[in-house]
């Protein structure tokens, strides 16, 4: 294993988490909503955003098929890699030339970093198994995640100092330390990829495959992973029920600062509440894998779901700086934990030896599922001139998905795992890449 590669990959998660901290959660909904978006009523603005967002998961969700058949069969991980991180650096960058009315610019610049961003992850993950023999992938991934939260959670913390003390920074005013913020996230994700790229290499395979070609693959290997699924029902279940659920916590993520931010919370609590979210995120997931040891992977599953409710509804009564503040260390409990716990009983439920290809279906297929939270939010929030109503929406979404959790037999999804596929079912071989099915907020 060449060490200097796999610190080269682990802080490419430190690298370009800085877009989910900065961008997604915490500094750009606050920009947008009073700067790119200041023309529009407040309601507007943030169902703009929720739009937003669903359009660039769509594009994401499209082109996962056809990157992830590329990741696979290529030999250019670091090449794509590089593009796309690119893409997201550049459209980071460009945040500097959006003024006031320029919510169209914001929204297209958006969409461009968040395919840099998911785009990139793909070969990033893919990454993993060409870097780090089988014993190792798990203290390796979760140190590139660990990292990711930190690393985050770092520029993070230096944009919410400049925004709040510009003249500590020799910055004239907060809006400007804002520009200088998106110019960060675009520096700190471009100098901390180059170990990666500096001293990981692509192992150049000739395939002759045109990117038509790759597309059909991807494509064709999507709906092979789909029609196999009537063969395991729990895991169809539990794949439901985890559309909903990690739809909504998903949703939480990217609305929760611009909903803040409509209702009259200051930059500064939201910015630092999200920073605490960050931080209080780290041992709670650790914790939250004991309580799983302790109470059973459903059971605690079912707790984090149900915190998630409460914080549904509180949100829609949110009136203040300090109910944000409880809100936000209230997420930073169960965000992690859920997500983690989450994947765990669905590596139990997925065909053995057969990992990397349900796994890549269940990232594919939750991209998809992904468009309708911010969707829903956005178009309840303008039909009803409220965003408390869009933000009381997503109790459905978790309430399905607890619903629908209750109808899944682990055990039973075990044993169909663990059976041996009919005669007449041809199985593919394995392709293996490692999921990324949870950001650092």
């Amino acid at each position: 294993m060449d060490r200097k590669a796999v610190r080269g990959w682990v802080m490419y998660d430190w690298a370009n988490s800085a877009f989910v901290t900065t961008m997604i959660a915490a500094v750009l909904p606050i920009f947008y909503t009073d700067v790119a978006a200041k023309t529009l009523d407040k309601t507007t603005a943030t169902s703009y955003w929720g739009y937003t967002q669903s359009i660039a998961m769509l594009l994401v969700a499209i082109l996962s098929p056809v990157l992830g058949a590329v990741a696979d069969m290529a030999g250019s991980k670091v090449r794509f890699l590089r593009f796309f991180t690119y893409l997201g650096v550049i459209s980071s960058l460009l945040f500097v030339l959006v003024d006031e009315g320029d919510y169209l610019l914001a929204s297209v610049l958006l969409i461009l970093g968040t395919l840099g961003f998911s785009g990139g992850n793909t070969f990033y993950d893919a990454l993993l198994t060409d870097l780090v023999p089988p014993e190792k992938r798990d203290y390796i991934s979760a140190k590139g995640y660990a990292f990711g939260y930190i690393g985050g959670g770092i520029l993070l913390a230096v944009n919410l100092a400049m925004i709040q003390k510009p003249a500590w920074f020799l910055l004239p005013d907060s809006l400007t330390a804002t520009y200088v913020s998106f110019a960060s996230v675009s520096v700190w994700w471009f100098l901390f990829s180059l170990p990666l790229f500096r001293h990981v290499k692509d192992r150049p395979v000739q395939t002759g495959l045109t990117v038509s070609r790759y597309a059909k693959a991807g494509f064709s290997r999507t709906w092979r992973t789909l029609k196999e699924l009537a063969h395991y029902p729990e895991l169809v279940k539990f794949i439901v029920a985890f559309w909903f659920f990690n739809d909504g916590i998903n949703t939480i993520i990217t609305m929760a600062t611009i909903y803040g931010r409509e209702i009259g919370i200051g930059t500064g609590d939201l910015i630092a509440a999200l920073l605490i979210t960050q931080f209080v995120g780290i041992p709670f997931t650790l914790l939250f894998g004991k309580l799983a040891e302790r109470l059973g992977s459903k059971a605690s599953l079912y707790v984090s779901l149900l915190i998630y409710v409460v914080i549904v509804v509180l949100g829609y009564f949110m009136q203040t700086a300090l109910h944000f503040y409880m809100l936000a260390i209230m997420v930073g409990f169960v965000q992690g934990g859920s997500q983690a716990v989450a994947r765990s009983i669905y590596s139990n439920l997925v065909p053995v030896g057969r990992s990397a290809e349900f796994f890549g279906f269940l990232n594919i297929s939750s991209k998809f599922a992904s468009i309708f939270g911010p969707f829903a939010f956005a178009l309840v929030g303008q039909l009803t001139s409220s965003s408390r109503m869009g933000i009381f929406s997503l109790v459905l979404f978790f309430l399905a998905g607890i619903a629908l959790l209750t109808r899944v037999d682990l055990m039973k999804g075990r044993r169909e795992a663990l059976r041996k596929p009919e005669p007449n079912v041809v199985s593919p071989p394995p392709v293996e890449s490692a999921p990324s099915d949870s950001q650092p907020m």
